[in-house]
């Protein structure tokens, strides 16, 4: 007899494979992904009544990646709101297990006191600090303890120096077969001084070239392609990275 569950996940793999040679569906992406991101369309969403600046398909998956994996842990760097904090926390409250760790240099006031007065605070804890103060390093190892399941997720300063720095620091925190996530890749594929604001960061100089960087020095991570396939739409192509050893 045929079973229809598994037919289903033969059939949506197959599908997202293809999108790899679909250069029509590609190019409608890109075009999207670069208007949008002009039009700082990221800032629109919130989650649970915080705002969570992050791209729905980016969410979806980091919630598949948490099912996946059931962390103990889910490291970020880069508070902001705390929506995507408050997010990771739910999905965590979801599975009946972990815990979120946020890190940032700078946590303002009113985004902490709503932080800490949100429901799903009780399952995070936020550092203040540079996540690339060895200081601050040493404080996360203790909290990642014996813990078992690790995702880390980088959103923070987006120059290339300091991205390196946190894959080198934060990727041996990671157990086999999760993910570091390094968002905002996308500034690589972006026209240079697209975002209204002046940033240090830019083509030459983000998360991507990173990326580049760490994975030519470090082969226990991969670029998970099924996941870039899949969006499409996404701040973060080439920028899940899966430990497979």
């Amino acid at each position: 007899m045929s079973d229809p569950i598994k037919e289903f996940v033969e059939e949506r793999e197959q599908r997202i494979k293809s999108y790899a040679a679909n250069p029509s569906l590609k190019e409608a992406a890109n075009v999207f992904n670069t208007e949008s991101n002009k039009s700082q369309y990221s800032y629109n969403f919130t989650w649970m009544g915080r705002p969570i600046i992050q791209y729905p398909q980016d969410m979806i998956a980091m919630q598949e990646i948490i099912w996946e994996v059931k962390p103990d842990l889910v490291i970020e760097t880069g508070i902001a709101h705390g929506g995507s904090l408050i997010y990771y926390a739910s999905l965590l409250e979801l599975v009946g297990n972990g815990e979120v760790l946020g890190i940032d240099i700078d946590i303002r006031s009113h985004n902490r006191k709503e932080i800490e007065k949100h429901p799903m605070f009780k399952r995070i804890k936020m550092i203040q600090g540079s996540s690339i103060d060895e200081a601050i390093v040493n404080e996360v190892k203790k909290i990642v303890g014996d813990k078992k399941g690790i995702v880390v997720c980088l959103d923070s300063n987006h120059t290339h120096e300091h991205v390196l720095n946190e894959l080198n620091f934060y990727a041996p925190f990671v157990s086999i077969n999760s993910y570091i996530v390094v968002f905002d890749t996308i500034v690589e594929d972006l026209p240079e001084g697209y975002f209204a604001q002046k940033r240090p960061w830019g083509i030459g100089n983000n998360p991507r070239t990173a990326v580049d960087e760490f994975l030519k020095n470090n082969d226990s991570f991969i670029v998970d392609e099924t996941i870039d396939n899949k969006l499409l739409i996404s701040v973060t192509p080439r920028g899940y990275l899966k430990r497979v050893k």
